[in-house]
């Protein structure tokens, strides 16, 4: 099975001293993601959490939503490789009986990049996906912003691999009491998320409608639906958010934090799950 770090021989410049060293790499490899026996879409990948991941991947397709959804999913032996040996890079999921498929899943097979996501969804009425669990309908959450500026540190303590490469994203699921529930890694920001929503299905704790999504990096559209796809009411990144991620938030009702750095943050949507002290309300 792949290794989550590589190591690799480099020419290391320091001050005008040239040596070589040994030096460790994030991993990366394609996983080809088959439902029910039919190729579906190929990511690259971190190896690690394979079933997660594709488990997760399909939540946000609209495929699955529970467990009981899920018959089994297993690594497809000798599908790659010479001599049919197995690679592990190829996973096959098997829906249970009676589980609908979204035409919109059938009708493509796509290839995700680490770094992107899903390509080729040019707005949002191509990609919208109803979600099983509006966020709208979910019981008051409230968050202080105190609590949102402590989850950055909180999320770089958890990147365990990042330490010995430098090259990972991650993404964290926190209570709303700030309590860390799990923390995946990978060189794909989405598929940080899709291993942790992957994870959350396979336990039966989907809809994870009262916790946090804290995510290295950018919120692209596709985490904010992702977010929305697993119930999740508030998502909070450490850089920018894009314009169609503050569309989708504004449209279902999700709260999309950007630039937690420090003590400061921009809202952009779902203030409302934010409490916000201003001069009028001490006054």
């Amino acid at each position: 099975m792949g290794r989550v770090t590589e190591r690799r021989k480099v020419i290391r410049i320091r001050d005008g001293a040239v040596s070589a060293r040994p030096d460790t790499l994030v991993a990366e490899e394609p996983l080809e993601i088959r439902l029910d026996g039919k190729p579906l879409a190929i990511t690259m990948r971190t190896p690690g959490d394979d079933f997660a991941l594709a488990a997760g991947f399909l939540v946000s397709e609209g495929v699955l939503a529970c467990a009981s959804d899920l018959l089994n999913i297993v690594y497809c032996a000798g599908a790659t490789g010479d001599g049919g040996a197995n690679t592990y890079n190829v996973v096959d999921v098997r829906t249970a009986p009676g589980v609908k498929i979204p035409d919109i899943t059938l009708e493509r097979n796509v290839y995700t990049t680490s770094s992107c996501g899903l390509c080729g969804k040019a707005s949002l009425d191509a990609v919208r996906t109803t979600t099983r669990w509006p966020i709208a309908d979910t019981p008051p959450l409230r968050i202080a912003p105190a609590l949102l500026t402590s989850l950055p540190d909180r999320l770089r303590e958890a990147q365990r691999v990042f330490d010995r490469t430098g090259g990972l994203h991650a993404a964290a699921l926190f209570s709303e009491e700030g309590e860390l529930l799990d923390a995946r890694e990978d060189v794909g920001r989405h598929n940080a998320v899709d291993k942790l929503v992957g994870r959350a299905l396979q336990n039966g704790d989907l809809p994870l409608s009262r916790t946090i999504l804290m995510v290295s990096g950018r919120a692209s559209f596709e985490l904010a639906q992702k977010a929305v796809m697993a119930g999740i009411p508030v998502l909070a990144a450490v850089s920018a958010p894009s314009s169609l991620a503050v569309d989708l938030a504004a449209e279902t009702g999700l709260t999309l934090v950007g630039f937690l750095r420090g003590s400061s943050m921009n809202v952009y949507a779902g203030e409302d799950r934010i409490t916000l002290r201003t001069a009028a309300a001490q006054g």
